[in-house]
């Protein structure tokens, strides 16, 4: 047996449940700490500047998950094909496909951030910034413009890293980005008093760190993961983009909710209900990178095990992973309606509206998760098996089609409570769907 596949090559040998529970639990537990990097921006900007320096951030979010997106399109699409290239024993092809993922991601993103920097405050006013806002907004999109590419490549290299048959690399590369970032939130926030600006250079240090501990997997002997040397491919190219687009979709739907979301509250409410949404827009973050975990967690192994052939492996994972997704979204469910008060009360002492009214949401709100996780993972098992066509599906109407046509139908009926349930509808729409979809499958 090569020493380059002897972790890849477990994935045949050991019993299917220690496999699942070897990638779910650092896939979770690294995901949910990516989520604490967001969070901790979120709880130290409220505390210390107050409601409208977070809607600021809120506001600015969605071009860091656009980067993040871009991240995801080509890391995802990348590792996939790599994956399923190792399954079929094609290691030349696999080491191609990591070399072309981590350079087109560093030169895109790059490219990307410097030519929207240029165009930062027509690009604050069109996410929804007012003149309160717009300081705000401004500060953050001046660092995550010029460094996102930093957290891009750290993302990509994460997810190849994982599907290398180390997923507990990639977990601790980012309890390391996660301490970090945290400690100096703390230090530019309220030692320099950097304002919103030192939260998103703490986001690209802590970020930066985590890239040198993944490096460490070179050193390692079950290493599979070299540069080679390469010439641009545009078939190879075009594979990956094709399989990545649906977690590309997933990314760019959550920047879609977000920015929606935001133009209704402004609307609705003002800036109180900006700032109600952007705290339980952060605690939806944690949740979906909990639920995004979950995928991140059985996508090495039902590539691989498709590259291989192996149905009856790949059909148990998927067992185990809808289970996990159910309980998983039952538990977030009842957190939500016990709960939904001491959760905002984390963020700051807001005024009495706001906290109402981001409560209530909450409590809302978290009907969606008894749906989402299912969701999460099936869209997962399809693009991971290139049934790249549904699970385009899923991530379109989750946070795109679908919520945009509750958002415009339910609050003119609903009201304020419309717009707070127009993704739990959307998501149990797509559940149906998919339920629907896998009995005519069969």
């Amino acid at each position: 047996m090569s020493s380059t596949s002897a972790a890849l090559e477990q994935l045949d040998r050991q019993p299917v449940g220690r496999i699942f529970l070897r990638y779910l639990i650092p896939s979770m537990i690294g995901m949910l700490l990516m989520a604490v990097n967001i969070v901790a921006d979120g709880i130290m900007v409220g505390n210390r500047l107050g409601p409208v320096a977070l809607a600021g951030v809120g506001i600015a979010a969605p071009v860091y998950t656009i980067f993040v997106a871009l991240s995801l399109w080509i890391g995802v699409g990348a590792a996939t094909k790599y994956s399923i290239a190792m399954g079929a024993k094609k290691t030349a092809h696999a080491r191609m496909i990591f070399t072309h993922a981590l350079f087109s991601i560093f030169l895109f993103t790059l490219a990307i951030g410097l030519l929207a920097f240029f165009f930062r405050h027509p690009l604050a006013y069109a996410l929804g910034a007012n003149e309160e806002t717009l300081p705000f907004v401004s500060d953050y999109l001046l660092v995550i413009l010029l460094f996102g590419f930093v957290f891009t490549v750290e993302n990509t290299f994460s997810i190849f890293v994982r599907n290398d048959g180390a997923p507990n690399l990639s977990m601790a590369a980012l309890v390391v980005a996660a301490t970090v970032n945290i400690v100096l939130d703390y230090v530019f926030l309220y030692v320099f008093d950097f304002g919103v600006a030192g939260a998103a250079f703490a986001t690209i240090i802590a970020s930066f760190l985590a890239i040198i501990v993944l490096a460490s997997h070179f050193f390692r002997q079950t290493n599979n993961l070299k540069i080679v040397r390469f010439s641009f491919d545009k078939k190879l190219f075009l594979g990956i983009i094709i399989v990545g687009f649906p977690s590309f979709l997933s990314e760019i739907g959550i920047s879609v909710f977000t920015i929606s979301h935001n133009l209704a509250f402004e609307r609705t409410s003002g800036t109180d209900g900006v700032a109600a949404f952007s705290i339980l827009n952060y605690v939806h973050s944690v949740m979906l990178m909990m639920f995004l975990g979950m995928g991140s967690g059985i996508q090495p192994l039902i590539s691989y095990y498709h590259g291989a052939g192996n149905k009856g492996r790949k059909r148990e994972t998927m067992q185990k992973a809808t289970w996990t997704a159910i309980l998983a979204g039952v538990i977030c469910f009842l957190i939500g309606q016990a709960a939904a008060q001491p959760i905002v009360s984390i963020f700051g002492d807001f005024p009495a509206d706001v906290t109402a009214l981001a409560a209530a949401g909450i409590q809302l709100f978290f009907i969606a998760y008894l749906f989402t996780g299912t969701n999460f993972v099936m869209m997962t098992y399809y693009q991971s098996v290139g049934n790249v066509r549904m699970a385009t599906w899923i991530t379109a109407a989750r946070e795109i089609v679908v919520m945009l046509v509750f958002l415009l139908v339910l609050p003119p009926i609903l009201g304020m409570n419309g717009i707070w349930l127009a993704i739990p509808a959307s998501e149990f729409v797509v559940f149906v769907s998919i339920y629907l979809y896998q009995r005519r499958a069969k």
